[in-house]
């Protein structure tokens, strides 16, 4: 597990908490077994003056490392994980700063088993949860306008993986009508066929979804002065400086905060979405609570109890990345698989999505309860393996035959002797 932990003020090798509770959740959750794992921080040095000046601080006691000397380092150590443990070991990247995260993943995606929660795990359970509110506000993904306040890794992360599955959904073909004797299927196979039946360009799913940064609205005269990774979102449209001006001009109804910022979905800004939506979504993201966009007061309190409005009891919840994470390890763990694919990730939503009961719509959620989570991240792992089955980078053969009930069989329970 890779953490390079950069937020909370720079906390250098002290940012050792987050892997080992990422694994304690990873065992909890996903029944990943503890002595497979291995927390790793990886100390560049800091520049915090407050540790370099501590004399307690155990951690290398000099500026971070940038530029060259920093890749090398991480080039130093991913090759000698893969040596040392072979292709199927999986390196999760937690907590890198924007810049390094984006290309460390896009360097090694291809060549060793990663995977960064915070892009794409957090992108998957947002999807989830979208997908899941369908069945509250209508239609398909496709028909729907996603604003995000915030463009770093989460916000283009899960814009990404939106467009993505829109892509997957929206299909372009042509049909055969003039033949009624053939049946349905044959029609539609004969057409795949003939004529094609292709996904539609990520390039254009993209199209339905919009960026506000702390510049304003990512727009296409913007493009040359945007980090590589907001560009993709960089859409032909007039300049919009603050949050409730790209509301009124672009007409969302999806708004996504993932800004880090707290309260900026304002009073203006929610009725604003209310006044053309009769249905907004609205997911104000950033943790801790109190750097949530949504402003308590206009929906609910913070701290997550049920609440009665108009006679009936709603019930917040949260949409967090342990719902994935832990069951998308153990999926790629049982089935020995060698690199992650985009499509696993929309296997993990869609498992997720697929959870969420009549009973939860019916308290306001989009995700089901944690005290399943277990039985939640078995379905995962199996839909993740199917995937990576289907794919051809599953590594441990035959492809067992029920992969929920081989899920949970490879998961692990701490039973204790008894000594009275």
């Amino acid at each position: 597990m890779g953490s390079e932990f950069w937020v909370s003020g720079d906390l250098g090798c002290q940012g050792m908490g987050i892997p080992v509770g990422k694994l304690s959740l990873y065992t909890a959750l996903g029944g990943v077994r503890p002595s497979a794992c291995l927390p790793i921080t990886i100390d560049v040095g800091t520049n915090n003056e407050q540790l370099l000046k501590d004399e307690f601080y155990i951690g290398l006691r000099q500026k971070r490392a940038t530029g060259q000397e920093y890749a090398e380092l991480l080039d130093e150590f991913m090759s000698a994980v893969k040596q040392n443990y072979g292709e199927k070991a999986l390196i999760q990247f937690e907590d890198f700063a924007n810049h390094n995260a984006f290309e460390l993943l896009a360097k090694y995606r291809t060549t060793h088993l990663v995977f960064n929660d915070d892009i794409q795990g957090t992108a998957s359970v947002v999807l989830a949860g979208l997908v899941a509110a369908l069945k509250l506000v209508g239609g398909t993904l496709a028909d729907h306008t996603f604003l995000f306040l915030g463009a770093g890794e989460a916000g283009t992360g899960i814009a990404e993986l939106i467009a993505l599955e829109i892509s997957k959904k929206v299909s372009t073909h042509y049909n055969i009508y003039c033949l009624p004797f053939f049946s349905a299927e044959l029609s539609d196979r004969l057409s795949d066929h003939f004529f094609g039946r292709h996904k539609a360009p990520v390039e254009e799913t993209r199209k339905k979804i919009w960026l506000v940064d702390s510049k304003g609205l990512v727009v296409s005269s913007r493009k040359e002065s945007l980090q590589h990774f907001k560009q993709p979102f960089a859409h032909e449209h007039e300049p919009a400086k603050e949050l409730l001006d790209a509301v009124q001009a672009i007409k969302p109804t999806v708004l996504i905060g993932t800004s880090g910022v707290g309260k900026t979905f304002t009073k203006d800004v929610v009725e604003a979405m209310a006044s053309f939506n009769e249905k907004p979504l609205i997911l104000a993201l950033s943790n801790p609570t109190s750097q949530s966009e949504v402003v308590q007061s206009l929906l609910v309190e913070a701290h997550l109890t049920p609440f009665e409005y108009n006679g009936k009891v709603f019930v917040p919840g949260q949409a967090n990345n342990a719902y994935i994470f832990p069951g998308f390890g153990l999926g790629l763990i049982m089935s020995g698989t060698i690199r992650v694919h985009d499509d696993m990730l929309l296997a993990a939503s869609e498992a997720l999505a697929a959870h969420v009961t009549e009973e939860n719509y019916e308290k306001g959620l989009i995700y089901p309860p944690f005290s399943n989570i277990r039985k939640i991240s078995a379905h995962i792992a199996a839909k993740v393996a199917t995937k990576a089955y289907e794919l051809g980078l599953a590594s441990h053969l035959p492809q067992p035959h029920d992969l929920v009930k081989y899920a949970e069989s490879c998961m692990y329970s701490p039973v204790y002797r008894s000594y009275r």
